[in-house]
């Protein structure tokens, strides 16, 4: 199942202590304060992946928080920092915090300090000073607040690939990106959208199957019909080893406006797939029936880049 809206909290971690020390041997029985600072806390931060089920990640675990700085010691050692902490997010995803303010993070790779951790306190090396040689002061570390966050996924793929279920939407989602999403021989093979990254540097999702009564709330798809709304190009996969491409396609048309208008406006790419298992002649006669502007085969790399090409032209 996929999750699109989780509330979590995060923490910075806290900064270490630092620490009154005065050094002492056997030759320098008082010697000076050599108590050292408090190491820096980690910080949280957030980074985008084109995975769209990070997400999930929450469904059990809500708060996530950065080491904490160590305390300082003798010898004016610095006490070590926290490690940070990176957690991934799917591309689309706006976060919100309490307060209102928020962030959108619409690029992958996208990383951006989320919380940030509290400074090491001061030993009292930092405060020898010509009047004050033997200093028994020292600062406690920043103790870092939690932050609570409100996570929406909002896809911001540029293409969606629709079509009923088994129409070849995953398959060629692999060929037209580097995603390698699980593909098999039955209708819902994917039941959580799958993103990759064209090599023009546009985001294609796949949605899963609308089937007919989608907008009503049937199937898998209606889950995913509002991320489709916000895409800028539909690529309307039909396959041709069904029994009518034309009736499929008016099926998923119905659905789309159905669920609404704005949906069934978007620019459309009509593609036959899995044309290699038609003769010529049955493929243009499908073809025109469907308004098709291509038919496509994973088998036919050259098929795949004129698609490909066609995409690229299409959004520039």
């Amino acid at each position: 199942m996929l999750i699109d809206e989780v509330r979590i909290t995060i923490k910075g971690g806290d900064g270490g202590n630092g620490v009154v020390h005065f050094y002492t041997d056997a030759w320098r029985p008082k010697g000076g304060p050599d108590g050292g600072d408090g190491g820096q806390g980690g910080s949280v931060y957030f980074e985008a992946v084109t995975d769209v089920s990070k997400l999930n990640q929450f469904r059990h675990a809500k708060v996530y928080s950065a080491q904490n700085g160590e305390p300082g010691s003798r010898n004016n050692r610095h006490g070590k920092d926290g490690e940070d902490l990176t957690i991934y997010i799917p591309v689309g995803t706006l976060a919100t915090y309490d307060n209102g303010t928020s962030v959108e993070f619409t690029e992958v790779g996208q990383r951006v300090l989320m919380a940030k951790g509290g400074s090491g306190g001061r030993g009292n090396h930092f405060f020898r000073s010509a009047t004050n040689q033997t200093p028994r002061e020292c600062e406690k570390g920043f103790k870092t607040s939690t932050k609570n966050l409100f996570l929406q996924l909002k896809l911001i793929a540029q293409i969606g690939l629709i079509g009923l279920p088994n129409a070849g939407k995953t398959s060629l989602l692999n060929e037209l990106t580097t995603a390698n999403a699980k593909v098999a021989n039955y209708a819902f093979t994917t039941l959580e959208p799958n993103l990759g990254v064209t090599r023009g540097g546009k985001i294609i999702a796949d949605i899963p199957g609308l089937i007919e009564g989608a907008a009503d709330g049937k199937g898998l798809g209606f889950r995913f019909l509002k991320h489709i709304e916000r895409t800028s190009l539909l690529i309307h996969c039909v396959s041709a080893e069904s029994p009518s491409p034309l009736k499929d396609y008016k099926t998923v048309r119905k659905e789309l406006n159905n669920y609404s208008q704005k949906l069934a406006e978007k620019p459309e790419i009509v593609v036959l797939t899995k044309y290699d298992l038609m003769d010529p002649e049955a493929i243009k006669k499908e073809m025109s029936l469907i308004k098709a502007k291509l038919s496509v085969s994973i088998a036919d790399p050259e098929s795949v880049k004129n698609l490909n090409d066609l995409i690229t032209k299409t959004l520039d």
